[in-house]
């Protein structure tokens, strides 16, 4: 019987049921050296937050074949770590869902009928209904900012409320917002149109801060804002002037940044701000439910079982992973480039297999691609098990197509991202130094990508051009540290590709866009 040991609290129904398959020891509280000595008998491992699962912790774990986070996610887990050592890690991305999103309709509510401040005033022995005049829910339009898990079951019940819903989230398909009765909006009609504006997105380069000063400024008279998913999604100091000002109604905030708040700031005692303490998925509901689904992946793992939300886990043959697992990075940086140089609202995605590739299983690479997609808007781990899950609860029509190739290339992974805005085309490959993107929307270039920024300005290929950029680049003390340049022809359409050291401001890349025979200028990070 395997063993397994338990080093953070879970819910007892997730311990009986891992004690009807395996022998488990709970010492809670075990870390650093001490788990590290201890860790060698055992062939699974369930942790929460407290425990950090690091790479010296995985070298002496000589038995180990499962890692269990009793969470939503991995962030005290070392999972290149663990997958060089071939331990799988599984994890339970659903199971505070509708905690989740019932505490966002609980602030909501609140915000709505200052519950908070008239239960104070009546316990302080007041009776002051005049001071607490309400509005409703119904008939009031909810934006919504990310409608992946959480964001939807808050549509459903919005939707109970008969309230009016709209969402902005490009990396979901048409049939989903019909299917939730949600209508599809852009970020700024989200922000335009909206009397409630509730946080479901992720922290991204592109996002932190994903609401400042110009946001709220666009803001309708008299919105509220919830906050239950991220506190860096908010610049806290342009909320404050926002509510100060006027400009918003009200805030609930679950979440700050950084956690836990200092004692001080003004938001904790603001009398337009309803506070708690990271409640988001505290419930005895959703605690259990984590419990539950970690023990029994954990479980499928020590059988020999796929599980579906196992991070690490290829399925395919040993031979064949080997030969494809080179090009698992090129995918994924594929099709993390096409969702950045795209805009508007997913429709579909053709994934493209050429060469020597179109032999193999590639199920790891469609995977990798989707996962690529995904990573700048959403922060769903997509595996191999779960990829094709994940793509069709998010609504995405994915077409795949093998072929041969008889380009300079050997094997080429091309992904093409279709949208309300139009098509995005990337192309990736792997040369002896790792992946290299050779084609962006018919372009063929050549970029290794690494660390820094990359501009991508499309223009008319004549004179001088380079020097433009590199010139107005060099005057805002931004250092370039390549650049790559492919054309349809001489003095034709062209596509500047620069490494930069830093990224760019909205300012400075309307300032770009405005220089002479210049089509476009995006940025992005692979």
């Amino acid at each position: 019987m395997a063993r397994i040991l338990v080093t953070d609290p879970i819910a007892e129904d997730g311990l009986d049921i891992l004690r009807r398959e395996a022998d488990v020891d709970v010492r809670l509280g075990l870390s650093g050296p001490p788990l590290v000595e201890a860790i060698g008998g055992y062939e699974g491992l369930v942790v929460r937050s407290e425990t950090k699962v690091t790479a010296e912790i995985l070298d002496a774990a000589h038995q180990l074949l499962v890692v269990g986070r009793a969470g939503v996610g991995v962030d005290n887990i070392d999972v290149e770590a663990a997958t060089r050592r071939g331990v799988v890690v599984v994890y339970a991305p659903e199971a505070n869902t509708v905690s989740a999103a019932e505490h966002t309709i609980a602030l909501m509510l609140c915000l709505a009928r200052q519950v908070p401040d008239a239960h104070a005033s009546l316990r302080q022995g007041r009776w002051e209904r005049s001071q607490f005049m309400g509005v409703e829910l119904r008939g009031k339009t909810l934006g919504l900012l990310g409608l992946g898990r959480v964001g939807s079951e808050v549509a459903r019940r919005a939707r109970g409320l008969e309230m009016n819903v709209i969402a902005y989230d490009p990396g979901i398909g048409p049939d989903r917002f019909q299917m939730l009765g949600v209508g599809v909006a852009s970020f700024e009609q989200v922000l335009r149109q909206s009397d409630f504006i509730s946080l479901h997105a992720i922290v991204s380069a592109g996002s932190r801060h994903l609401l400042d000063e110009a946001e709220f400024a666009k803001m309708k008279p008299g919105a509220r804002l919830i906050n239950i998913a991220r506190g860096s999604l908010v610049n806290e100091a342009a909320l404050l002037k926002a509510l100060e000002n006027g400009t918003i109604a009200g805030a609930a905030l679950d979440v700050f940044d950084p956690e836990p708040p200092a004692k001080d700031n003004p938001l904790l005692r603001h009398p337009k701000v309803i506070v708690t303490p990271h409640l988001g998925a505290s419930t005895a509901e959703a605690q259990e439910r984590v419990a539950v689904d970690v023990a029994e992946q954990v479980l499928a793992i020590l059988r020999g079982e796929p599980a579906i939300y196992a991070i690490n886990l290829p399925m395919v043959t040993g031979e064949v992973f080997k030969v494809i697992a080179p090009y698992l990075q090129a995918a994924t940086q594929a099709g993390s480039l096409a969702t950045q140089l795209a805009s508007g609202q997913f429709e579909s995605i053709e994934i493209e297999y050429l060469g020597e590739l179109a032999d193999l299983d590639v199920a790891p690479l469609k995977a990798s691609v989707i996962k690529g997609l995904l990573a700048p808007i959403s922060e769903e781990n997509v595996t191999l098990v779960n990829a094709s899950l994940i793509a069709e609860q998010r609504g995405l029509r994915i077409t795949e197509r093998k072929g041969h190739y008889d380009g300079i290339y050997k094997d080429l992974i091309r992904v093409h991202l279709t949208t309300s805005a139009g098509k995005t085309s990337v192309s990736a490959t792997v040369a002896h130094d790792g992946p290299h993107i050779v084609e962006i929307n018919d372009f063929w270039v050549d970029v290794s990508p690494g660390e820094g920024y990359l501009l991508l300005c499309e223009n008319v290929d004549r004179p001088g051009m380079i020097g433009r950029i590199g010139t107005f680049l060099g005057g805002k003390d931004i250092n370039i540290s390549f650049m790559r340049v492919g054309r349809e022809k001489v003095r034709g359409r062209a596509l500047m590709v620069l490494g930069l050291d830093d990224d760019l401001d909205q300012e400075t890349l309307a300032e770009i866009g405005r220089i002479p025979n210049i089509f476009s200028a995006r940025t992005a990070k692979i």
